[in-house]
C-alpha cells in the first residue's frame, strides 16, 4: 500500500568514486534536484556522465497510513521505480544492496531502519558506453543509436521513489493471463509474488470490475496457507460474460480493473490493483490474429517519447497515440528499449498493440549474458498484465554496427559477415533469451532478434529490415525488387524501412540556420542525426535554394520511399505479408531523422502521406521504379484492398493517365465493392507506350471509403539514346509524393 512518494528535499552530488554511503552532512557540494529527472537536466550537470549520489531527508510522520489498516503498518518497503543504470541505496547508513537495470523497479524492506528523521542515500552510476562493439549496459537505444544526441547521458532517478507499507504479508506483484474464453466465461491464470513474515492462513479476495465499460463487478475469494518467506502462488479465476480487448480498428479495448486484497488475521495485509484485458494474440506464419480474428498490422517504430524519458507524461503520451490512431496504425514497435509506464497504460486504454523489444541494440560483450537473462525475465514480469503488449523481441539488429553513416567498403563487408555468418550475440545470447522468455510467457510470440533475413535453406529469418534506397549496405530499389521477387518470405513482416527528412520549417528553425547556404552540416550530423553523405547518394539536396526548398525536397523523397514499400507490402497482404512497420514515428529530440512527426509533435507531409497509405480502403499501382525509354511499354495495374472487418461497398475508383503537358491519354472509372479484410485485387490495367520524353502522370482517386484517396504516380521517360534503365537513385529529379 502506497504511503509516501519522496518527491521533495532531494539533493545530488557528482562523484569520481563512491564512498560506501558515507558522505558529508553539511550542504557544501550538494545541489538541489528534482526527482524524477535525469541529472543532465540540472544546469550544473548537463555534461556529467558516470557517478552521482542522491540524498533525501524525510520524517516518519510524513508516512500516510491507509485508513483500512488500523495503527501503524507492520512492515515498510522502499521502492525505487527506475534508476539509470546501477544503483545502491542506503537507509540511515545501512547498505540495502546493489541493483542493475534502468527499467526494473525494486524493493527493499526498511521496517527496522525507519527513525523519526531519516536520510536516504542512493548511489547511481551511468557511464557512457565507449566500446560500441562490446557494450556492457542493457540500455538499448539510450546508449548507442543513430537517433539520439551522442552527448546525452540518461543517468538519474527517472521514475518516482516511494515508501510502501504492508501487514505481515507483502504482495510484491500479481500477474494474470487469459487461459481460455468464450462468450459465457473466461478463465484467467494468476501468479502472485508474496513475502510472508510468518506461516499461516490468508484469504485472497479479488474484485474484477469493468474499467472503461458498463457492467457489474465480480468478487472471488480463495483460502490459502502460506509458509514463511518469499514464494509464488498460482491458480485460476473465472470471469462471467467476458468483454474482450480489441485494437481500436477491430473493436473496443475493453479493460477490467483486477484488485486483489490479501487478508491476514482479520485485516487487509496488502493489496494490488491492475488494469487487464481479456484477449488472445497469435502469429500464424507471421499473420496476426487477435481473439482468433485475422488482421493486417500497420504500425511504426516508437523511440523513447523523449530522450529525457523522465519528462514524458500521460498527456504527452496521449498526444502521441492520438496521432498513431489518426494515421490508421494499430501497432507500435517499442524500439530497443522499455518505455515510460505511461506508454503501456495509454496503449491498453487506446487499443494500440505493442511489439516490445528488449533493450539490446547491436553488439554486446559475452559477459553480459547472465544479467541479460535476469533482466529479460524482469521485463516480462513487469509488462505481463498489459493486453497491448503482444510480441516480445530479444535484440535489435544483432550484427556489426557502430555508426550507420559509415558506409566504407570494409565496414560493409564486416556487417555482411556478421549478418550471414556466426554471431555470438544472435546465435548464443539471443537464442537463450528467446527460450527463457518463451518459458516465462508461452502465450506471446517471441522473436529472437529483429532484422534477420530469410535465405533458405540455411536461414529461416525473422522480421525484415529494408533500407533499399537509403543505405548502400542494402542497395538500390532495383535490388529491392530482386529481393521481393526472389525472396518473397522476407516480406512476411517488415519492421523497418524509410529515409530521413527535415522537419517542417517552423520546427527546423528552432535548431538550425534559416539560410540554407550557411547550414552547419557538420553540427547537424554530429548532434542532430543528419546523414548528409548518405542522402547525397539519392538526390542533390545541396542544390536546394532555400531551407523551405530543402525541407520539401527531403520530405518528397521520404514520401516516395515510404510509399514504395507500403504499396508493395499491401499488394502482398497475407501473401505473405502480415505486418507493415516503417521506421520511425517521431523524433525523441530535435533532429533530422526517419520520422514522420517531429520532436514538437508537428506532423510532416510524410505523416499525411502515410495516413493515405494505411487507409483501410486503398487504391494504388505498381511499376518498376526507374526511368523508361521512348516507345518502351509500361504496364500500370490498378489495385484495391480493404483491411476493415466489414465489406466496403459503393467505392468509386478513377484512374487518369496524362502526358507531360497534362493532356488525358486514358481514363477509367469503376464502382467497386470489396469483401471484409480481403487480399489485394486487380481492378483494371492501363498500358502506356510513351511517344516522347517527359514525365507522365497516373492520378488515382478513390471515393467512398474511410478516407478520400488521391495519389499521383510519375513515370519518367527519356529519349532512347539516353535511356539507361536507371533504378532507385533519384539524382536527376525529385520523386512525386503521395497526395491525399
Amino acid at each position: 500500500m502506497h504511503l509516501l512518494t519522496l518527491s521533495n528535499n532531494w539533493h545530488i552530488r557528482p562523484l569520481k568514486s563512491f564512498h560506501h554511503g558515507i558522505y558529508p552532512r553539511d550542504e557544501a557540494g550538494w545541489l538541489p534536484i528534482e526527482v524524477p529527472s535525469h541529472w543532465q537536466q540540472h544546469p550544473a550537470l548537463e555534461h556529467h556522465a558516470g557517478k552521482v549520489v542522491y540524498r533525501c531527508r524525510f520524517g516518519r510522520a510524513e508516512l500516510c497510513e491507509p485508513s483500512d489498516m488500523p495503527g501503524a503498518s507492520q512492515r515498510y518497503w522502499l521502492k525505487i521505480n527506475g534508476a539509470f543504470y546501477w544503483s545502491q541505496p542506503y537507509m540511515n547508513g545501512v547498505d540495502l544492496g546493489r541493483h542493475e537495470g534502468y527499467f526494473i523497479p525494486y524493493e527493499r524492506e526498511i521496517t527496522n531502519l525507519l527513525a523519526a528523521e531519516n536520510t536516504l542515500l542512493i548511489e547511481v552510476d551511468c557511464p557512457d558506453e565507449h566500446d560500441k562493439f562490446g557494450k556492457r549496459m542493457i540500455t538499448g537505444v539510450f546508449s548507442h543509436w543513430d537517433c539520439i544526441d551522442p552527448a546525452t547521458n540518461p543517468g538519474g532517478l527517472w521514475l518516482p521513489v516511494e515508501i510502501h507499507g504492508s501487514g505481515p504479508v507483502r504482495l510484491h506483484a500479481a500477474r494474470y493471463h487469459t487461459e481460455t474464453f468464450s462468450s459465457q466465461v473466461a478463465q484467467l491464470h494468476y501468479a502472485l509474488d508474496l513475502d510472508a513474515a510468518q506461516a499461516g492462513p490468508v484469504t485472497l479476495r479479488w474484485t474484477i470490475a469493468p474499467r472503461n465499460f458498463s457492467g457489474s463487478s465480480q468478487i472471488v475469494e480463495q483460502q490459502r496457507t502460506l509458509r514463511a518467506g518469499q514464494h509464488t502462488l498460482h491458480g485460476l479465476l473465472k470471469v462471467r460474460e467476458p468483454r474482450l480487448w480489441w485494437t481500436h480498428d477491430l473493436g473496443d479495448p475493453n479493460l477490467y480493473t483486477i484488485t486483489l486484497e490479501v487478508w491476514h488475521g482479520g485485516q487487509c495485509s496488502d493489496q494490488h490493483a491492475t488494469a487487464f484485458g481479456i484477449r488472445s494474440f497469435e502469429l500464424r506464419n507471421w499473420i496476426p490474429h487477435l481473439n482468433g480474428t485475422r488482421f493486417l498490422i500497420k504500425g511504426n517504430n516508437y523511440p523513447p517519447g523523449d530522450m529525457r524519458i523522465a519528462t514524458m507524461t500521460p498527456e504527452r503520451v496521449a498526444q502521441d497515440l492520438r496521432l498513431v490512431r489518426e494515421c490508421h496504425m494499430n501497432l507500435l514497435r517499442v524500439h530497443a528499449h522499455v518505455d515510460h509506464p505511461a506508454l503501456y497504460e495509454a496503449a491498453d486504454k487506446t487499443g494500440i498493440l505493442l511489439w516490445q523489444d528488449f533493450p539490446l541494440q547491436w553488439l554486446y560483450r559475452p559477459t553480459v549474458l547472465p544479467e541479460a537473462l535476469r533482466q529479460a525475465r524482469a521485463m516480462v514480469h513487469l509488462l505481463y498484465n498489459h493486453p497491448s503488449v503482444a510480441i516480445w523481441c530479444m535484440h535489435n539488429e544483432a550484427f556489426f554496427v557502430a555508426d550507420t553513416s559509415d558506409e566504407t567498403l570494409l565496414t560493409r563487408l564486416r556487417t555482411y559477415n556478421s549478418v550471414l555468418g556466426y554471431s555470438w550475440n544472435r546465435d548464443i545470447m539471443d537464442s537463450q533469451l528467446k527460450r527463457l522468455v518463451e518459458r516465462e510467457d508461452p502465450r506471446r510470440p517471441v522473436v529472437r532478434s529483429s532484422g534477420e533475413f530469410r535465405k533458405p535453406p540455411r536461414w529461416n529469418g525473422t522480421d525484415a529490415h529494408a533500407y533499399f534506397g537509403w543505405y548502400k549496405t542494402y542497395g538500390t530499389l532495383r535490388e529491392a525488387e530482386i529481393m521481393r521477387q526472389r525472396f518473397t518470405p522476407n516480406l512476411s513482416f517488415v519492421t523497418e524501412f524509410g529515409s530521413q527528412s527535415f522537419p517542417n520549417l517552423e520546427s527546423s528553425l528552432k535548431f538550425m540556420d534559416a539560410d540554407v547556404r550557411t547550414l552547419d552540416v557538420a553540427h547537424l550530423a554530429s548532434r542532430h542525426g543528419f546523414q548528409a553523405e548518405i542522402m547525397s547518394n539519392w538526390f542533390p539536396w545541396q542544390e536546394a535554394t532555400s531551407l523551405a526548398d530543402l525541407i520539401e525536397m527531403t520530405q518528397d523523397y521520404q514520401i516516395y520511399i515510404n510509399r514504395y514499400y507500403i504499396d508493395r507490402l499491401r499488394y502482398h497482404k497475407y501473401r505473405p505479408t502480415g505486418g507493415i512497420v516503417p521506421f520511425l514515428f517521431l523524433d525523441p529530440f530535435p533532429a533530422i531523422l526517419w520520422s514522420v512527426v517531429d520532436y514538437w509533435r508537428v506532423p510532416k507531409r510524410s505523416y499525411y502521406a502515410m495516413r493515405v497509405g494505411f487507409s483501410p480502403q486503398y487504391a494504388f499501382t505498381l511499376y518498376e521504379p526507374r526511368t523508361y525509354q521512348v516507345g518502351e511499354p509500361v504496364s500500370l495495374p490498378l489495385y484495391m484492398v480493404n483491411d476493415a472487418q466489414r465489406p466496403a461497398n459503393n467505392l468509386h475508383l478513377t484512374a487518369r493517365l496524362s502526358d507531360p503537358e497534362g493532356n488525358t491519354m486514358a481514363e477509367v472509372q469503376h464502382d467497386v465493392s470489396l469483401p471484409a479484410d480481403c487480399e489485394t485485387k486487380e481492378i483494371d490495367r492501363l498500358r502506356l507506350t510513351p511517344p516522347r520524353a517527359g514525365r507522365y502522370q497516373l492520378e488515382i482517386t478513390l471515393l467512398g471509403g474511410v478516407d478520400e484517396i488521391r495519389q499521383i504516380y510519375e513515370v519518367e521517360v527519356v529519349p532512347v539514346a539516353e535511356g539507361n534503365g536507371r533504378w532507385g537513385r533519384q539524382n536527376e529529379r525529385r520523386p512525386a509524393g503521395a497526395a491525399g
